[in-house]
């Protein structure tokens, strides 16, 4: 007997539109036997895990006769004339399905020949229902003893290779769902992030913190610097930006009298991509009324240690073959100290910028054209010098007044402010002020703002003459913290990369991207291969728009303005 080990390998021979189109087919022919390849519904008893542990005892060779029904995506196929072995794996893990001819057959006496259009109509992908009774093979595998089934779901693409998976990383990326369905390791990374948000908000509610939502679509970005984005609201005939940070609404909220909120949610900067950057990505600003950033260096190292403890039961984790050490408390140093450590230059000793320009370059550092001040120096030699050897959780105090427009004034230390920036694994991974309540002083500041905006700063903002309304209304003493949930939640999970951890990540659009073309001139067809493997021929198209297309420098733009949406379609199959 001949073993059938399908898993429909587009790789095996045939291409994958040649696969699609055997499944459709497969999809009308279980339609002729009267049953619905897309069902509406299946009764589960169990799920894989339940299974694995509940019988973990179960004697290789023995069966019991307690009913189950459970259902799941077929990932693997063994055929064996009158016997089939297929693996099913749903949301919790896999569990090995044992098919039997006879048994089937008996059982559903009112579907002639049930067991071979099993064999014959499903494929891997295919999601499946099956009733039946527990059984360990001689081999020592559990398994559902099949006596009834039903495809559920008729899948029309096939899964990936099986010993290769899905490992090209921009195609996981692009194609989460395939993503998580053959990676396991995936769906536990998500699994934790849920565990991570949640176990954050358990413990902000449980010390009496409230969280409230604030806009999303803002009149005047503001908060950070940082490039938004902008839309066009059609009937109020104005431009609206997607926040770069919630930190301007959650004081107003202070100023109305709530004295402990916080904000979970979504920001867009129209920033770079990168390992550690997405325009979109979730930060949490927590704001509390009475305290300062001493008290927010307290809170910080206490969440992020106690949620550690409560996901992944330790404060002591691995990332990247880096051993890190989360226990409370963490080292704190003042940017001055942690940069004269690092370059043997002690910024704080000079009054005049050139000489202290001079010296920065002596040690190394390079000095951009725009940085004009003392702190701004300070600055660069701390992100060139020192961020990257922070690996073990570090609070940098007391920040420059030039790069913290929101920040109040340092009680002892003039030009600097009550700013600290915690880093791990020579990250960023939080931000906190003593917030500036001084409304004055905060005009002043949000003004130097603007003059930057209009010459040209894309990062800078407006004045948000709302909030300095608020603040005039009077802001009591409070200490205000950001936490970049991404980057937290990669450091707990052990992920390299924040695409990791974003379930759909921001990527260039390849739908249109133009990887052929070719003309048949008489009959005006032109034939467009995309990037992502489909097909279209465009009809009465003129021989002048091929010839132009052969000319472009960019034809996915050409494609995108001359052909796109002017020209009747067909998707080739």
């Amino acid at each position: 007997m001949a073993e059938d080990n399908s898993r429909n390998n587009p790789q095996g021979g045939s291409n994958l539109e040649e696969i699609r189109a055997t499944r459709i087919e497969k999809v009308a022919q279980i339609k002729e036997l009267g049953l619905n390849p897309y069902a509406y519904k299946w009764e589960l008893s169990h799920h894989a895990a339940e299974l694995q542990e509940k019988y973990v005892d179960l004697a290789a060779g023995e069966e019991v006769e307690d009913q189950v029904a459970i259902a799941g995506r077929i990932i693997a196929r063994r055929v064996f004339g009158k016997l089939a072995f297929f693996e099913l794996q749903d949301e919790t893990g896999k569990i090995q399905l044992y098919l039997e001819k006879k048994r089937i057959n008996s059982t559903m006496s009112d579907l002639e020949g049930a067991f071979n259009h099993l064999k014959k109509l499903s494929d891997t992908g295919d999601i499946l229902g099956v009733k039946g009774t527990i059984k360990r093979t001689e081999k020592g595998e559990l398994s559902v003893y099949v006596s009834e089934f039903q495809i559920l779901t008729k899948s029309l693409l096939p899964l990936p290779d099986k010993w290769h998976g899905l490992t090209d990383t921009e195609k996981r990326y692009r194609q989460r769902y395939v993503d998580l369905i053959v990676n396991p390791q995936v769906r536990q990374t998500f699994r934790v992030r849920a565990k991570i948000t949640a176990a954050i908000r358990r413990y902000l509610e449980t010390r009496d913190f409230l969280e409230i939502e604030t806009p999303v679509l803002q009149s005047e970005a503001g908060g950070a610097e940082a490039r938004p984005f902008i839309t066009y609201h059609n009937t109020l005939e104005m431009d609206l930006y997607l926040r770069i940070a919630t930190e301007l609404h959650l004081k107003r909220l202070i100023v109305g009298g709530f004295e402990r909120v916080f904000e979970m949610g979504r920001i867009f900067r129209n920033e770079g991509v990168s390992t550690r950057h997405n325009p979109e990505f979730t930060s949490i600003e927590v704001y509390q009324a009475y305290t300062d950033y001493q008290d927010m260096m307290s809170l910080t190292e206490n969440l992020i240690s106690s949620v550690a403890q409560e996901v992944l039961g330790t404060t002591k984790i691995t990332y990247q073959q880096e051993e890190i050490d989360l226990t409370p408390p963490w080292r704190r140093v003042t940017m001055h100290e942690v940069v004269q450590d690092a370059t043997r230059v002690d910024f704080a000793q000079f009054e005049d910028f050139n000489s202290a320009k001079s010296t920065a370059k002596d040690a190394g550092i390079t000095v951009p054209e725009d940085c004009q001040t003392i702190g701004k120096l300070l600055n660069e030699a701390f992100e060139q010098k020192v961020e990257a050897t922070l690996i073990q959780p570090t609070f940098v105090l007391d920040y420059p007044v030039e790069i913290s427009p929101l920040a109040k004034p340092h009680r002892d230390k003039p030009g600097l402010v009550e700013r600290f920036e915690l880093f791990i694994v020579g990250r960023e991974t939080a931000n906190s002020f003593s917030e500036l309540t001084d409304p004055l002083d905060q005009r002043a500041r949000l003004e130097a703002q603007a003059a930057k905006k209009a010459a040209g700063d894309l990062e800078a903002q407006d004045i948000d003459e709302d909030f300095l309304a608020a603040l005039e209304y009077g802001m009591p003493p409070t200490g205000g913290l950001g936490i970049g949930i991404d980057r937290l939640v990669m450091l707990l999970t052990d992920s390299p990369s924040i695409r990791d951890v974003i379930a759909f990540p921001l990527l260039k659009n390849q739908s249109t991207a133009v990887k052929s073309f070719d003309y048949d001139a008489e009959q005006k067809i032109l034939r467009v291969v995309f990037a992502n493997g489909s097909i279209y021929k465009y009809s009465d198209v003129p021989a002048s728009i091929d010839q132009e297309l052969k000319e472009t420098s960019s034809v996915g733009q050409y494609f995108n303005s001359h052909i796109k949406d002017k020209f009747g379609f067909d998707r080739q199959v």
